[in-house]
């Protein structure tokens, strides 16, 4: 027990025995309860008083008053509960429940009628609280006493004992029933439901309030109970309860409701038949926020009904309080706000309702939350909210793509759900949609213009792409991200121009050669080095290599010049190659010959150059294909500079998307910036050129 608690009851204890002096039974002192043992004693002399104080004698119900009260003390202090069973207390109370028989000749008042009662039932609620204690007390016969101590409500004598004791036995049924399937039919078939349902129109708002908290325990996951709650007429009163002033009360009362409706359609169809809808919604301005937070729930229950009451819901004023209460520093009532708008965001009007009236912002900023149910709840209401084409341009326009992009999010029922979100904004790009982007993307104000581009890059169809990013300036809004000094929006632009280079290119520039533009005969592999019908011998580090002229002259216009112009080799026998090593000559030749070669990544670069110098474009291109396939992180500005010096148009543009791709990467060395500044105009070029082809549909 804590100190407070300890002097707390010290003072209560010493002051009874003041008065209590001449008494038959004396209460034993607890003061400090320094070890255990004494604590376990004097628990036991409390005991032993009821035990043996069961009777109409005004000492025995003085002291058993005293005892439940001294009892009920300690048993708020949750970490004795076990020594206080253990010591016999259950049986001994649950006997305190009734009121002993009268002695003979006995007609008079009671002495402390209630009180005794109302300390037992008092003491055993608090026992209660431990669940391995909750069917014990049943199996002692408690039910039974504590609905009838309901019954007490009746009496003519409605004093502040009779109300007293009756809360209490209500709340000791609401904490014996707590999470105990069992317990709550035995509580219903004890009859305690009927009376509980009369207690809500009780006159003390204490006693409305304990009934109404007992019924909210019995209806939980109890459908039998449901039921005869509905049919004993509590709807009405748990209605007008729900306009109560006391935030108690209608706390009470909308969770009576909540898990009244909780999986029972027709239950639920009875609520709002009832009247519960606007008193509902008027608590989302309560002071309580548990009375909010229940509200909430109960309001996105009743929005799964039907697709009127989801619209009834918003035309009532519920959209306004609930997109508050979604900046509220307590995270459930943020979680039951956003469930409510998902419920109500399945309806059209809702959706624009929801963003007009300032949703989109708040709930975009709940997707950083660490809660997992309160971030689905979000991203579920905004996968519902941009369905409609009218919230789209809103979303865009104040980063949501951005925030949907590169959100975190902790459970995957919420990545399918952004994923979803994703595909449905990229079909509302078109049309009117794609338009009214346009136009901010025209006269908004830099950032906003920038942020369109970025989401357009990812979302736009093929067919609009050059519409979207030639002709209205997108392509320079990405770019001057990628030229920014800020190493955020860097990356935003090269992840967008990225995209935008896969949406622009069915194949990759490195997948395949160019198709020649006239047919080509080769001679074949076995003519490779053959001095059959050779005329003309190169020679190759010293070395013979026999090739045909007729094939030589087909195969480039560097060969065709070679023998067909003014050069010496045209009517030379041996033409000497001194710059090109023999196992690149012979590559080549043997691509001449047959029109394909398997290009390996040792040798690629050198017979890229050769390529280049006899201009085999096809060679050139297989060459570039492996080289490209060889990009690193530590290399792409070497391969940059290399497709530059033989003029590799389709390794320069495969150094490019490397680029773009790896930026997060490439930002960390010491010369990616100027590597950015220095291929700006080739990334330009790259794109107006790729934007500029028509779609290929296919």
């Amino acid at each position: 027990m804590d100190r407070p608690t300890r002097k707390s009851l010290k003072r209560k204890l010493e002051q009874d025995f003041e008065h209590e002096n001449q008494s038959r039974h004396k209460i034993p002192a607890t003061d400090g309860f320094e070890t255990h043992q004494k604590l376990t004693s004097s628990i036991q002399s409390l005991v032993d008083i009821l035990n043996s104080t069961f009777s109409t004698l005004e000492a025995d119900r003085a002291a058993a008053k005293r005892a439940t009260s001294a009892l009920s003390q300690i048993a708020k202090n949750e970490e004795v509960v076990d020594t206080i069973v253990d010591c016999g207390a259950v049986p001994a109370l649950v006997v305190h429940l009734q009121t002993p028989p009268p002695l003979r000749g006995e007609n008079g008042p009671k002495l402390y009628e209630h009180e005794v009662e109302k300390g037992s039932a008092y003491a055993l609620g608090l026992l209660a609280v431990k669940p391995e204690h909750q069917q014990l007390i049943v199996d002692a016969g408690a039910l039974t006493h504590l609905v009838e101590l309901l019954k007490r409500h009746k009496s003519a004598d409605n004093s502040r004992a009779v109300n007293g004791v009756v809360k209490r036995a209500a709340d000791a049924i609401t904490n014996l029933a707590h999470e105990n399937s069992g317990i709550k039919t035995r509580v219903r078939i004890e009859g305690a439901i009927p009376f509980l349902v009369e207690l809500l129109e009780h006159a003390d708002n204490k006693v409305q309030r304990a009934a109404a908290g007992a019924l909210r325990t019995l209806a939980f996951k109890n459908d039998e109970n449901k039921n005869l709650i509905v049919e004993c007429n509590a709807l009405p009163t748990l209605v007008i309860m729900l306009r109560s002033e006391d935030t108690a009360i209608h706390y009470e009362a909308v969770g009576v409701i909540g898990n009244l409706v909780h999986s029972s359609p027709h239950i639920k169809k009875a609520v709002l038949l009832a009247g519960a809808l606007q008193p509902v919604i008027g608590l989302l301005s309560s002071s309580c926020s548990e009375s909010q937070r229940e509200a909430a729930l109960l309001l996105g229950q009743f929005a799964a009904a039907d697709s009127d009451c989801k619209v009834h819901i918003v035309q009532r004023g519920a959209v306004k309080p609930l997109i508050d209460m979604l900046e509220s520093s307590d995270v459930q009532l943020k979680e039951m706000s956003a469930f409510a708008l998902g419920r109500l965001a399945q309806e059209t009007h809702n959706q624009a309702g929801i963003a007009h009236n300032g949703g989109i912002v708040p709930l975009l900023r709940l997707l950083d939350s660490k809660s997992g149910p309160l971030q689905h709840n979000a991203a579920f209401t905004l996968y519902g909210l941009v369905d409609n084409e009218d919230n789209v341009a809103d979303l865009i326009k104040v980063g949501g793509f951005q925030k949907l992009q590169d959100g975190e999010f902790i459970v995957q029922q919420t990545k399918d759900c952004v994923a979803k979100t994703m595909k449905r904004l990229e079909e509302k790009i078109h049309g009117r949609v794609l338009n009214h982007l346009l136009y901010l993307m025209r006269v908004s104000e830099r950032n906003i213009q920038r942020r369109i581009a970025l989401a357009l890059a990812h979302l736009c169809t093929p067919n609009d792409r050059k519409v979207i990013f030639l002709h209205k300036n997108g392509l320079d809004l990405l770019l001057g991200l990628l030229e920014s000094g800020s190493l955020k929006q860097q990356r935003e632009g090269s992840v967008a121009l990225y995209k935008l280079a896969t949406k622009a290119t069915s194949v990759s520039p490195v997948d395949s050669a160019p198709l020649s533009p006239t047919p080509l005969v080769y001679l074949g592999e076995q003519y490779v080095n053959n001095p059959t019908l050779s005329d003309v011998t190169f020679l190759v580090e010293g070395k013979r290599f026999y090739a045909h002229r007729i094939c030589l002259l087909a195969s480039s216009d560097a060969f065709r010049a070679m023998f067909d112009g003014g050069y010496r080799e045209r009517n030379a026998k041996d033409v000497e190659i001194p710059n090109i090593r023999w196992d690149v000559f012979e590559l080549m030749m043997r691509f001449i010959y047959t029109g394909s070669v398997e290009v390996n990544v040792n040798i690629a670069q050198d017979l890229l150059r050769a390529a280049d110098q006899y201009l085999l474009d096809g060679l050139k291109r297989l060459c570039e294909c492996t080289i490209a396939q060889d990009i690193s992180v530590e290399n792409v500005s070497l391969m940059y500079e290399l497709s530059e010096g033989f003029n590799a148009m389709s390794l320069r543009e495969a150094c490019i998307l490397f680029i773009l791709e790896q930026f997060d990467k490439l930002c960390t060395k010491r010369w990616s910036s100027s590597l950015i500044q220095r291929i700006m105009p080739e990334i330009r070029n790259y794109f107006e050129k790729a934007l500029s082809k028509p779609t290929n549909l296919s």
